[in-house]
């Protein structure tokens, strides 16, 4: 029997999407323009279990619905998360034409909480937030960041990441600002370029070592009104008020030129342009008119998760995300975005309406042939029917997780730490040093970097962790110093998923805010704040004897910057306002925006030579950061 072309490694990507493309049934099609969520269980086998399923099963959904994109949600072992790989790959195999699985991923790398943005790091390296990274303004690191990324995918069969988020952190009160370079267009636009190159991997384009970037959110995800996440109907707006636009598009551009092959537009509707007042998934000037015709993008488009359909998160009923066609019923708003431009549903398991749109002819096949000729192509571009379709579990146990990789991810938390205040600075203000080099000269009575063993009362820091330092003291007045850490302010909303997003107020509460200001007022103490979003703390700032910005660092990361066995090296990626107020009044379409910030954008101190920082850690020293590829 002869060997189908479509199965002939030998033969160009192109004769191999046509052959495949010729013996689908409608119905197989259908299935490939879909994505969700898949769960595993914690030993490498599939959920056979309906009940705990967020969707449907992978054997349903693989072998009834013709499925064959994933988003996996948690994890396990790496070698369980191969196997599991392993036997989902098997299952479609077994299908009629054995299409190969896409596995996806949120980001899963640094410290975030939100199941619905990102998945904590658990067996992988763990890194800083993206933001973190901007602080850093190092295209080289994000180029090694990302491509740690993927040697760690590509060992458990991740072969798509649904990131990077390149929206730009205009509006400070937006909940999804960690995730984020940043407010700066042209700081985004640079490292964006490193991020992709990065997961692509050895060569010229996508090949069998590659990690595909799911580039988003199309076309700028951050002037949401009001702050507010457009996950959530109170936030569907988004608004353009200082006429900026092309402003938040120009990562975009970016991305482009460095070779993104799929784009994912943002749930939110535009507001007050000359672009139908729809949901960027749904709205053909946006995918169709501005990304494919003015921009050129010939790549895939994917909605973000539940444009379609109402679904069931953390217990609760999420309506479909159809911002401005809510009156449309499921298959008016499949057919919308498929009119669109788009190429696949994200987060939804529901083939039957492609076909019965098909069958009813209100859709063209030849439209549905155009958007499974591009993802076929990625598919074989990525060696999913050959080389690269099973991965090894014995290798997957050796690199993720590894101590190289670790220590790579360790040394860019402690540099990413943002020194804000050390005493009081000489001039009497904050300075504010260009990017992306410089040095701001140490401010007189500098508190850090510490020495000795001071007597030291924790807050928010695990006192074994303080304890390899200093001694720890319970009662803040015996006590030479406290080191208090804290997250940026939020207002809580109500239970389930809407829980995760951090959203509304950007200064502390006027109860939580006296006993911090207590604290300060009583002892000498270094604050270190996670900034999650662009907190407002001049009270804070003024009463702080040191004060640091942390995107994501772990206790023993802070410490070591606080006893100079590591330097700071940060710098702000967005300006920190002075109030509510200010922000409020603001544009949320407009970065830099206030004339005298609490900090500026681009604000870092630096610590000046001390014997303390050649000092012996109190620990295992690490290496230096690698520079060398390695590959699975």
């Amino acid at each position: 029997m002869n060997t189908p072309v479509y199965r002939d490694a030998a033969q160009p990507v192109e004769h191999r999407v046509e052959d495949l493309l010729a013996r689908m049934t409608v119905s197989e099609k259908a299935g490939l323009l879909f994505q969700t969520m898949i769960t595993m269980n914690a030993d490498g086998t599939l959920v056979d279990d309906p009940a705990q399923a967020p969707t449907a099963t992978a054997r349903r959904m693989i072998t009834d619905l013709g499925m064959n994109h994933f988003n996996l949600l948690g994890g396990g072992g790496p070698r369980q998360m191969a196997l599991w790989h392993n036997h989902l790959q098997e299952l479609a195999a077994q299908t009629r034409l054995g299409i190969p699985v896409t596995l996806s991923s949120d980001p899963r790398h640094s410290f975030t909480d939100n199941p619905g943005t990102a998945i904590m790091s658990g067996a992988f390296s763990q890194w800083p937030e993206t933001l973190g990274l901007a602080a850093l303004n190092d295209s080289e690191l994000v180029r090694r960041y990302a491509d740690t990324v993927r040697r760690e995918y590509l060992a458990v069969g991740i072969r798509l990441a649904l990131h990077p988020q390149i929206d730009l952190a205009t509006e400070p009160r937006w909940s999804r600002i960690v995730g984020t370079f940043g407010e700066d267009a042209e700081l985004t636009s640079r490292l964006v370029g490193a991020y992709i190159e990065g997961l692509r991997g050895p060569g010229d384009g996508l090949g069998a070592d590659s990690v595909s970037a799911m580039v988003k959110h199309f076309p700028g995800g951050g002037p949401q009104k009001d702050g507010e996440d457009p996950h959530f109907d109170y936030g569907r707006e988004q608004v353009y008020p200082a006429g900026h636009f092309d402003y938040h598009l120009r990562p975009f551009r970016a991305a482009l030129a460095a070779g993104a092959t799929q784009m994912m537009p943002y749930y939110g509707m535009p507001v007050g342009t000359p672009y139908d007042e729809v949901g960027f998934g749904f709205n053909k000037g946006i995918i169709t008119g501005l990304l494919r015709e003015e921009l050129g993008f010939d790549g895939i488009v994917c909605t973000d998760w539940g444009l379609v359909s109402d679904a069931e998160v953390l217990g609760q009923t999420m309506p479909a995300r159809a911002w401005g066609v809510e009156h449309l019923s499921p298959l008016e708003r499949a057919a919308m975005i498929l009119d669109a431009g788009g190429d696949q549903f994200g987060g939804e398991h529901a083939p039957e309406l492609v076909v019965e749109l098909v069958e009813s002819g209100r859709i063209p096949e030849s439209r549905v042939d155009t958007s499974v000729r591009r993802l076929l192509a990625e598919k074989f571009r990525l060696g999913l029917f050959d080389e690269r379709r099973y991965v090894d579990p014995d290798a997957a146990e050796e690199i993720v997780g590894s101590a190289e990789l670790r220590t790579l991810g360790d040394a860019a938390q402690r540099r990413s730490l943002t020194l804000l205040k050390n005493g009081e600075p000489a001039s009497g203000k904050a300075s504010e040093p260009a990017r992306p080099q410089g040095s701001t000269p140490q401010s007189a009575g500098a508190l850090l970097p510490l020495s000795g063993r001071p007597r030291v009362y924790v807050a928010g820091v695990q006192p074994e962790a303080a304890a390899r330092y200093a001694d720890v003291v319970t009662d803040p007045a015996a006590a030479d110093l406290a080191i208090l850490r804290l997250d940026t302010p939020f207002e809580p909303r109500t239970g389930g998923f809407e829980a995760f997003f951090h959203a509304g107020r950007l200064d502390f509460a006027p109860e939580r805010l006296r006993e911090i200001l207590s604290l300060l007022e009583s002892v000498p103490t270094v604050v270190a704040i996670h900034l999650e979003r662009p907190a407002v703390i001049p009270e804070i700032a003024e009463r702080a004897g040191a004060l640091l910005a942390s995107y994501g660092a772990s206790d023993a990361a802070l410490l070591d910057v606080l006893f100079g066995h590591a330097r700071p090296e940060g710098r702000l990626p967005f300006q920190l306002p002075r109030s509510m107020a200010e922000v409020a009044q603001g544009h949320p379409d407009l970065p830099q925006e206030s004339s005298s910030p609490l900090y500026p954008f681009g604000h870092g101190l630096r610590y000046s030579p001390t014997a303390s920082a050649a000092d012996p850690l109190p620990g295992p020293a690490e290496s230096s950061p690698q520079t060398d590829r390695t590959d699975p």
